[in-house]
């Protein structure tokens, strides 16, 4: 029996007409190997729970597969504010479309697959360290519940590749329900293409909005639910202490999924004005603006989308970003603290944490996991992650005695141990940091692999406790702190 019988394929992007992309096949990298298999994921697909060498050679780009129609993508964007019309897929390439179990479709898409008309300077390629980042933070992101594409999995191989030093090809296969990006839209718009631009939002609305299809305005109810998804999305980051680095509108999904790891990084100690991009000289995707940016980003897709949506339309969009930011933030923050009613003194309470979160550099994920704990260990294990003990201890008793407000729908008390029990399935004990990460990479680069899967296993659960894994819920040495990443990782 094939291993692709029962597999569901389309080709819906490639019936667009020419303008959208260019066909492009792969280029073979020099022996590939597989470094890990995504099982679990690609079970959802109907695909082998064990990665083969038919796998192998498909993906690739050593055979041909009838049912992959291999394509690069044309899209535009804003890189660090700057509109750039030079770019598209140029190291990647949309192969086809993929059923879900549930019915819905999605992108199956390589990333470092060699050379396109859009590689502009580039090889075309990927390395091994920057697709390890991507795969795990993926999964990372996956077991947060923050949306976020996927990857099946990756290979390397013997392909030289030249970054700042001799590397090795890699790829990673990319699962997403769309790599249609704010970008696209602003192509059409600036190369006045209004026909293909019209176009591209039908078909935005028929795959991914069909409810946009009955209300009296189809586009501007479109550019609402992207404006929402993209709020919520960002609150996800904020909650969850998660900097991406590169918000360029080339680099935002219109699904407001997660996009494009880059030089991306989780807070270790609490600090707002986090760059995890090294080559951000100006802090413009500083973990603090990131709100900012995807306002800006939106009002950039805003502007495209002008020939299409009046403009008090896109004006009434706007201005439920930073709403719908606030619900959405507001509730993830709650539940972080186990509060689900609203009391009058909660803005005070929320307004003291992040001073003293930020007053002392307390770490971000742990300073949350340990709150979790109080219903089994004292106070003293919260107010020891402060240097100034003192403030942390008067916080500990405000949040306390806010606690002792908390009702269920009853009307009854919330105990300690019910809101403890609650806070754990949401405050992460484990995240990606950059130094776990780079500890994968290290022993990858020397063909030791294990690491990456152990990793990705224990992300893939993060709220559980994994007692024989509490090593990589430590915090951070020094030198794992802020470690710079650039780009072209």
């Amino acid at each position: 029996m094939s291993i692709w019988e029962g597999v569901n394929f389309s080709h819906r992007f490639s019936e667009l007409p020419s303008a959208f992309f260019t066909r492009v096949a792969p280029q073979p990298l020099d022996n590939p190997r597989w470094v890990v298999w995504n099982r679990d994921l690609a079970l959802q697909f109907g695909l082998p729970r064990q990665a083969d060498d038919e796998l192998l050679n498909v993906f690739a780009g050593q055979r041909e597969f009838g049912s992959f129609a291999p394509l690069a993508m044309k899209y535009a964007g804003h890189q660090f504010g700057v509109y750039n019309p030079d770019l598209g897929d140029g190291r990647g390439l949309l192969l086809a479309e993929i059923q879900h179990q549930d019915g819905t479709w999605f992108d199956i898409h390589l990333k470092g697959a060699g050379l396109t008309p859009y590689s502009r300077m580039g090889d075309g390629r990927a390395v091994l360290r920057s697709t390890i980042r991507e795969y795990l933070c993926s999964e990372a992101m996956a077991g947060l519940s923050i949306p976020t594409t996927r990857a099946l999995g990756m290979m390397d191989s013997n392909t030289p590749v030249y970054r700042e030093k001799m590397e090795y090809g890699a790829l990673l296969i990319r699962i997403a329900e769309t790599h249609i990006r704010f970008g696209h839209f602003e192509h059409f718009f600036y190369t006045n293409q209004l026909a293909e631009q019209t176009l591209l939002a039908d078909k935005v609305i028929e795959w991914y909005f069909p409810e946009c299809v009955q209300t009296e305005k189809p586009y501007a109810a479109m550019f609402e639910a992207i404006v929402d998804k993209t709020a919520v999305m960002i609150a996800f980051w904020q909650a969850y202490g998660f900097a991406h680095g590169v918000m360029n509108t080339d680099n935002m999904s219109i699904l407001g999924q997660t996009f494009d790891y880059g030089p991306f990084g989780f807070l270790d100690d609490y600090d707002p004005n986090y760059i995890c991009n090294h080559s951000d000289y100006q802090g413009r995707y500083a973990f603090d603006q990131q709100p900012r940016v995807a306002l800006w980003n939106l009002s950039a897709l805003a502007h495209a989308l002008s020939p299409l949506v009046e403009r008090e339309d896109l004006e009434a969009a706007l201005g439920q970003f930073e709403v719908r930011l606030s619900q959405k933030f507001s509730e993830l923050m709650r539940a972080k603290l186990g509060l689900h009613t609203k009391v009058d003194e909660d803005g005070r309470l929320f307004e003291a944490m992040f001073e003293l979160l930020n007053q002392n550099k307390t770490d971000y994920t742990r300073f949350f996991r340990e709150l979790s704990y109080l219903d089994t260990q004292a106070p003293q294990a919260v107010v020891d992650l402060c240097i100034d003990r003192d403030a942390a201890s008067a916080w500990v008793d405000l949040y306390l005695a806010r606690c002792e407000l908390e009702v269920d729908q009853q009307g009854e008390v919330v105990t300690s141990e019910q809101r403890c029990e609650r806070m754990r399935r949401v405050n992460p004990k484990y995240i990606l940091r950059n130094y776990l990460a780079q500890l994968a990479i290290d022993k990858a680069e020397i063909g030791d692999f294990t690491e990456i899967n152990r990793l990705a296993e224990i992300l893939k659960h993060p709220f559980d406790e994994h007692p024989e894994f509490d090593d990589y819920a430590k915090l951070p040495p020094e030198w794992g702190k802020k470690m710079e990443i650039s780009c072209s990782s």
